[in-house]
């Protein structure tokens, strides 16, 4: 749900080169997204924050006061924490920044489309924290970090299969495996494979 036909036209070619997606309907205004959402029941709406008539924000609430079991995920140019808190508080199930979308998005649809939420890169670490695991404190090499998502790729990574051996593991697609695998290194702060590598060992996700 885009209110710009290139941002539309780019996102419907991305997805629908996806094995499992497609893209069922779209819309060009807040109203819009709402009768959308009524009238076809997708699985996943992709939703900008800037809207005509109604807001990304007025939209969340809309479609999960009326039909709860439609995930929601933010993309969008803003970047602010509050934002993101008042998306997340109102029933996104993750925020992606527009800037990160190339290597991003498809690992945040993937998650979605398995009920984990996802944050973009500069927000992953702060939103992680407050909204999944506020337990979990200031320990930045913890695995709450991670989805069980992320994890499962942590995991086949580090027993070295490549990404398409992971891909096919997972039932996704080959670039899907590398946005999550990009996302994963940006939020823990990986210099290199290697680091990944030495966190699956440490957390005994792989045997040496």
């Amino acid at each position: 749900m885009d209110d710009h036909p290139v941002v539309r036209l780019g996102l419907r070619a991305l997805l629908n080169s996806q094995p499992g997606l497609d893209v069922c309907g779209e819309a060009v205004s807040g109203e819009d997204a709402i009768e959308e959402a009524k009238r076809i029941k997708p699985d996943l709406i992709i939703l900008d924050l800037t809207l005509p008539e109604k807001n990304g924000l007025e939209v969340i609430q809309a479609v999960r006061a009326n039909l709860p079991d439609i995930a929601i995920l933010v993309l969008t140019m803003h970047f602010s924490e509050e934002i993101a808190r008042e998306a997340l508080r109102l029933g996104a199930i993750g925020y992606v920044l527009k800037s990160d979308a190339d290597t991003e998005l498809l690992a945040a649809v993937d998650n979605a489309r398995h009920h984990q939420p996802f944050f973009t890169g500069q927000l992953a670490l702060t939103m992680a924290q407050n909204f999944i695991s506020p337990q979990s404190g200031a320990d930045q090499d913890s695995m709450a970090q991670l989805t069980p998502r992320e994890i499962e790729v942590v995991r086949l990574l580090a027993a070295g299969q490549a990404n398409k051996q992971v891909a096919a593991d997972l039932k996704v697609s080959t670039r899907t495996v590398e946005s999550h695998r990009h996302h994963i290194m940006k939020k823990m702060g990986f210099a290199s494979f290697s680091d990944l590598v030495r966190f699956a060992v440490r957390h005994n996700l792989v045997d040496l």
